[in-house]
């Protein structure tokens, strides 16, 4: 399993990120992204915290520095995605619109734009949205996350009409929401796709730690 979609106490998970990648690889996992919420208040701090956890690989598992950019105002958006890639943030997911948290209307399209990597959950995404992930080589995410995943079925139907590149996600925020394969495989199913696709998402997540590895960034 890769899961570059995970949160621990450095916004609202329940652990600390080494037991969160300990977990992980117990769970099964052989790549853990780390990537905690964070808006203009504590983005600098989440990043400064977070480069420290994996700064090296623990038991036997490769931990990814990651963020996820939440409810900041899509006007401003790609300057906060450049900002925390200067600071040495591997790769960068923005906080999607989805049906369960009143994202602004727009987000969607700024993230696209100012080059963010995986746009999570975005269940409420446009079809000239999805063009423009498949144009830029954004991941749109389908997620194993409650609520969330409702709009699953949408952003895979899109996907697959447009081209756009997919990844799964736990977005877990508890021990019990990390995944194993069986259940991310019954998740993809679930959204109209195939088992197939699932490893095709896995290939995804791998290109995208081989391009953050050389500095090659959605721009």
């Amino acid at each position: 399993m890769i899961d570059l979609h995970t949160h621990s106490l450095l916004s609202d998970g329940e652990l600390v990120p080494s037991e969160l990648a300990r977990r992980a690889y117990v769970k099964g996992y052989r790549v853990i992204g780390i990537s905690d919420h964070a808006d203009l208040t504590s983005f600098e701090r989440i990043v400064e915290s977070v480069l420290k956890i994996t700064a090296d690989s623990y038991w036997g598992i490769k931990i990814i520095p990651g963020i996820e950019l939440t409810h900041i105002p899509a006007s401003i958006l790609g300057k906060v995605i450049e900002k925390v890639r200067m600071m040495g943030i591997r790769y960068v997911i923005v906080h999607g619109e989805t049906i369960t948290e009143p994202v602004e209307e727009g987000t969607n399209r700024a993230a696209i734009e100012g080059g963010c990597d995986i746009l999570a959950h975005p269940g409420l995404i446009k079809e000239e949205d999805v063009k423009r992930a498949a144009e830029k080589g954004v991941l749109l995410e389908i997620s194993a996350r409650k609520g969330h995943s409702l709009g699953n079925g949408r952003v895979a139907c899109l996907s697959k009409r447009f081209g756009a590149k997919l990844i799964f996600g736990s977005d877990a925020h508890s021990p019990s929401d990390l995944v194993d394969e069986g259940f991310a495989k019954r998740v993809v199913i679930g959204a109209g796709l195939e088992e197939e696709d699932f490893y095709i998402m896995q290939k995804n997540a791998e290109d995208l730690i081989r391009k953050e590895h050389y500095g090659i960034h959605n721009r």
